[in-house]
């Protein structure tokens, strides 16, 4: 006990071993979901599930420790929302197998540790304008939400009038009912909603019917074995995926900062502006991702699922260290996770709402100055309009130097942004959309 203390510095940080418990289950509760919802959109790309299963909690785990001993924080990491659905679009929009885009996290993973040992990062994040960071967020946000009312049945792209699908269908009703108990929970702040509403959700779906569960099957087994560098590094620089590993690193430099400085206000940790420990956390992320790619999964990113275990006594790494150990016991679960994952009913609510949490930040961008308003509308029409968030990433890149130097204001804008202009014209004149 007396080592936890001094080792995490609890007495310091005002708090005791069961708070930080009690911290890390809450935390691990409130992200959970991501162990079903990750498999279920990457296997959709070819991945097999197994695969994804195992290299979601080992990134996880490698990532959420990492924070947890290096930082010393109370900060979890796994595979991030939104990230998970580009890899597919990639994946199947221009025809690519799923070994050649591991590859593509593989190599932005490299380069995100390399940033991370530097300056450059926050000198990126410096030189990229308030409009469009919160234009890519909220873009991604409802990227994802058309993929959980398209998984829901709700919305149907092939639908000959309007874009409503079948609302009378059993996975429709049953996703309507999976919303409608997961907003009620969250509308009552109760702790764990999200994964509540999942449990909830595929109670009601086994006593349907609804869900692929073979009697017999044990829910808990041994965890399956995990396959590693599954990965085509050369089918990258053959299919000149340049702007896909750009698009990979700008989205998780953005997620990932931005998390933390959230989680770090909200516990007190920030500093006269800065973070303490800054370069250490930002590692803890960079090695998830690419830790994540050699077992088979999309790039990782700090979860602000952390505010609940911060808001319930969280300040230090043991927070971290009780949610990785948790997702390392779910590896046994696979059997019921597998099950969970195939039934689309269960996992699109989660992203029809994750959805909702990422737009939020559209409030902070200054809407009655148009030349910074449009390029975060566009970059905001143009994701789920394309089904592309590199796409998405240009329009906005590109939108926001040139209206700027039209209005004559283009002292205003940093010459990082100038460069990737030109990059993204190129990109969007010669590759075909993702």
């Amino acid at each position: 006990m007396e080592q936890l203390l001094k080792r995490f510095n609890l007495n310091d940080n005002g708090t005791t071993v069961r708070t930080e418990v009690v911290a890390g289950f809450t935390t691990f509760l409130s992200m959970v979901y991501i162990v079903f919802v990750n498999p279920a959109i990457l296997s959709s790309a070819g991945v097999p599930f197994g695969q994804v299963f195992m290299a979601t909690i080992i990134s996880a785990v490698v990532g959420t420790l990492i924070m947890a001993f290096a930082a010393n924080y109370p900060i979890a990491i796994a595979p991030g929302m939104g990230l998970n659905a580009y890899f597919a679009s990639v994946v199947g929009g221009q025809g690519l197998s799923y070994q050649i885009v591991f590859g593509a996290v593989f190599i932005a993973g490299i380069l995100f540790i390399l940033l991370s040992l530097t300056n450059f990062r926050e000198k990126l994040i410096e030189a990229i304008p308030n409009s469009l960071k919160y234009g890519i967020t909220s873009g991604i946000g409802l990227f994802i939400a058309f993929i959980g009312l398209e998984m829901a049945g709700i919305l149907d792209k092939t639908a000959e009038e309007g874009l409503i699908g079948d609302l009378s269908s059993p996975t429709t009703v049953l996703s309507i009912a999976g919303l409608t108990v997961t907003l009620i929970l969250l509308a009552r702040n109760t702790k764990g909603a999200l994964f509540i509403g999942m449990l909830i959700t595929a109670i009601i779906a086994y006593f349907t019917g609804q869900i692929p569960y073979e009697s017999g099957t044990m829910p808990i087994d041994l965890p399956p074995m995990p396959v590693f560098f599954d990965i085509d590094l050369a089918g990258v620089f053959a299919n000149s995926l340049y702007i896909v590993i750009f698009a990979f690193l700008l989205v998780t430099i953005f997620d990932t900062t931005g998390t933390l400085v959230g989680v770090a206000e909200q516990a007190g940790f920030m500093k006269n502006g800065s973070l303490p420990n800054a370069k250490s956390a930002l590692m803890a992320d960079a090695m998830a991702t690419t830790t994540g790619a050699m077992f088979g999964t999309s790039p990782s990113t700090a979860y602000i699922e952390s505010t609940t275990g911060v808001a319930a006594g969280g300040r230090t790494g043991l927070t971290s260290i009780v949610v990785g150990t948790l997702f390392i016991a779910a590896m046994f679960f696979a059997p019921v996770v597998e099950a969970i994952a195939n039934t689309p009913a269960i996992t699109a609510p989660v992203l029809i709402i994750v959805g909702c949490f990422m737009i939020e930040g559209l409030s902070r961008v200054d809407w009655k100055t148009f030349d910074e308003a449009f390029p975060a509308y566009a970059t905001l029409l143009a994701m789920p309009l394309t089904s592309s968030i590199a796409t998405g990433i240009a329009v906005g890149f590109i939108s926001y130097p040139l209206m700027k130097l039209v209005s004559g204001k283009g002292k205003q804008v940093h010459w990082l942004l100038y460069i990737f202009a030109v990059i993204f014209v190129i990109y969007l004149a010669f590759t075909p959309m993702a």
